[in-house]
C-alpha cells in the first residue's frame, strides 16, 4: 500500500489553469461538476460563453495524460478554448458567436468562433467516448479503448497522415493503472466520476449541436 501511495504522489500531475496556480489535484472530480452544472444550464436556457470555456479548460488535464497519441487533440483544443475564453469579452452566449458567424459568413471560415467552438465540441466527445470504452470492462486496455473512440469521433474529420500519426502514437499511450495514477483515481472512484461527465456532457453536446442545425448548417465537418 505504501508503494502505490508513494507512485501516485510521484505521477499525478498539477494541472495550469493558465492562472500560474495548480489546479486541483482531481482532475476527474472537477470535470464532473463542472459539466453537471453547464447540462442544468443548457436545460435552462443560453449557455454563457465564460463559464462553457471555464467548464471546457479542466479538460485539458485529460488530453495532458494521454501522451503523444492524443497530442494533437492536446494542441487543437487548448488553443480553441483559449480563442473562445478571450472572445467571452465580447459575446455573452454561445449563441452570439454563432450569430456573429453567420452575419459575417465565416462559420467554416479557418479561426472563426463558430469553428473553434465544433472543434471543442468534437474534443468533448472524443473523451465522453474515450471514457465510455474505457468503462467497458475492467481489463480493457487504454490503447484499445484510446483506439475505439478516435474512430468513432475524429478519425472521419482527419486526413490520412493525421489519422496515420495517431495510430502510430497509440503505442506510447499510458497503461489503464499508469492513467488512474496519473488522475489520482482507483478504478471505483474514476468510473464513478466518468459516469458523471458522461451522463452531463450529452446534454451539453446536443445544445452545441442545436445551436448548428437551428441556423441549417450541417455537422459533417
Amino acid at each position: 500500500m505504501f508503494l502505490i501511495d508513494k507512485a501516485r504522489k510521484q505521477f499525478a500531475v498539477p494541472i495550469d489553469d493558465g492562472s500560474g496556480a495548480n489546479a486541483s489535484l482531481a482532475p476527474l472530480s472537477d470535470i464532473a461538476e463542472a459539466f453537471e452544472e453547464l447540462a442544468l444550464l443548457a436545460a435552462s436556457g443560453d449557455l454563457h460563453l465564460s463559464t462553457f470555456c471555464h467548464a471546457c479548460s479542466h479538460v485539458s488535464v485529460l488530453f495532458g495524460c494521454l501522451g503523444l497519441a492524443f497530442k494533437f487533440a492536446e494542441l487543437e483544443y487548448v488553443s480553441k478554448v483559449r480563442n473562445l475564453t478571450e472572445a467571452s469579452a465580447t459575446f455573452t452566449t454561445l449563441h452570439d458567436i454563432l450569430d456573429f458567424d453567420v452575419a459575417n459568413d465565416t462559420v467554416k471560415v479557418q479561426g472563426s468562433y463558430s469553428r473553434n467552438l465544433r472543434r471543442v465540441r468534437q474534443g468533448l466527445d472524443l473523451i465522453r467516448a474515450l471514457f465510455e470504452q474505457f468503462l467497458t470492462s475492467d481489463d480493457y486496455c487504454l490503447k484499445e479503448a484510446a483506439s475505439t473512440a478516435y474512430a468513432e469521433v475524429c478519425a472521419p474529420y482527419h486526413t490520412w497522415a493525421v489519422r496515420t500519426a495517431v495510430s502510430a502514437g497509440m503505442y506510447a499511450l499510458p497503461t489503464r493503472e499508469q492513467l488512474l495514477i496519473k488522475l489520482n483515481e482507483t478504478e471505483q472512484s474514476a468510473e464513478k466520476k466518468m459516469r458523471r461527465y458522461i451522463k452531463a456532457s450529452i446534454p451539453v453536446i446536443k445544445y452545441i449541436d442545436k445551436l448548428y442545425i437551428s441556423r441549417n448548417i450541417t455537422l459533417d465537418w
